[in-house]
């Protein structure tokens, strides 16, 4: 891995959803860092999306905080995107860099709770005299042939990370039935540990097997599958910050945690639902604020959208729905 050339490293130990609100901060380091070889600490299997957006020259596979690779070691600069600290600091200046950029550092950017992610990251950087743009956040869709059915689609995203975020299963099938009546083809996504939760809203809604496509894509097929569909509907997760990315009309569903602080960017052909309360995002039971939202709800929000390739769709502001505010 040693190039001979001058080294940035940069952690971000987290999720999909993570990876993707700090692209617009990876790419304000790229140009400001042209010359080094970029190290980038993330959990292993988000190499192939890294690689896609082009924000490293090299992953050094990073699952948690329990350690650091000795690679990361000795870097010229090392950034912290990974959190607030301390703990992620203290990790990242035990590798001894030259220079590190981190919230937490005496006379240094301080953290602020109220802050949108991406907007965070480049606000760090900004106050370290890097120029970073929170808007600098769209990706091509991979040059990957899309999943059997998802050209066209109307894309279910029914799990999410923690049961506070999770919709009622029949809920998701009877937006798929409401889908299905309009003449529309629907396709459910997830992870390998969301397979039976897609399969049952299929088996609800009387979809056919081969529209689950949970379990059956990787990552980049994920991405294929969302730019090639007609529009996306997905609790706060993951899949809605790769429709924001890829630009795919979605309607976002947010529960426990304000979208003012998570939700896709201002503009886009995007709509959230949100019912303007707050709770625990990691509790194991759907929260309250997210089963407030209705089937109707969404069902309004999904006539709202644009469809693929109508004028002016990169234009279309995002809105938040049924209460609340961003």
């Amino acid at each position: 891995m040693t190039s001979g050339r001058p080294r940035l490293v940069v952690l971000r130990a987290l999720k999909l959803g993570d990876f993707l609100a700090a692209v617009p901060a990876l790419r304000a380091l790229g140009r400001a860092f042209p010359d080094h070889q970029r190290l980038l600490a993330v959990p292993a299997w988000l190499a192939p999306l890294a690689r896609h957006a082009g924000v490293a020259d090299d992953l050094v596979d990073t699952p948690g905080l329990d350690s650091l690779d000795p690679s990361l070691h000795g870097a010229d600069v090392a950034v912290n995107l990974h959190g607030s600290g301390p703990e992620s600091t203290a990790l990242l200046a035990a590798t001894d860099p030259a220079r590190l950029i981190s919230f937490g550092l005496a006379g240094g950017p301080a953290w602020q709770e109220r802050e949108h992610e991406r907007d965070r990251w480049c606000r760090l950087l900004r106050e370290t005299g890097i120029p970073a743009d929170a808007d600098d956040l769209h990706l091509h869709v991979p040059d990957v042939e899309p999943p059997e059915g998802a050209i066209g689609a109307t894309v279910l995203h029914p799990g999410a990370a923690s049961g506070a975020r999770r919709w009622p299963a029949e809920r998701w099938a009877a937006v798929a039935l409401a889908a299905i009546e309009a003449g529309r083809r629907v396709v459910l996504t997830g992870d390998a540990g969301e397979v039976d939760l897609a399969t049952e809203v299929a088996g609800r809604a009387g979809l056919h097997s081969s529209s689950v496509l949970a379990g059956r894509t990787d990552l980049l097929g994920l991405l294929a599958a969302v730019g090639a569909s007609n529009r996306v509907v997905c609790g706060d997760t993951g899949v809605a910050h790769v429709a924001s990315a890829l630009g795919t009309p979605s309607v976002v569903l947010f529960g426990p945690t304000d979208p003012a602080l998570w939700g896709p960017p201002p503009t886009g052909p995007n709509v959230v639902l949100w019912k303007g309360r707050t709770g625990d995002p990691h509790a194991t039971e759907a929260d309250p604020g997210l089963l407030a939202i209705s089937v109707d709800d969404v069902l309004d929000a999904l006539r709202s959208l644009p469809d693929r390739g109508a004028s002016g769709l990169a234009a279309t502001k995002s809105r938040v729905l049924a209460g609340g505010g961003r």
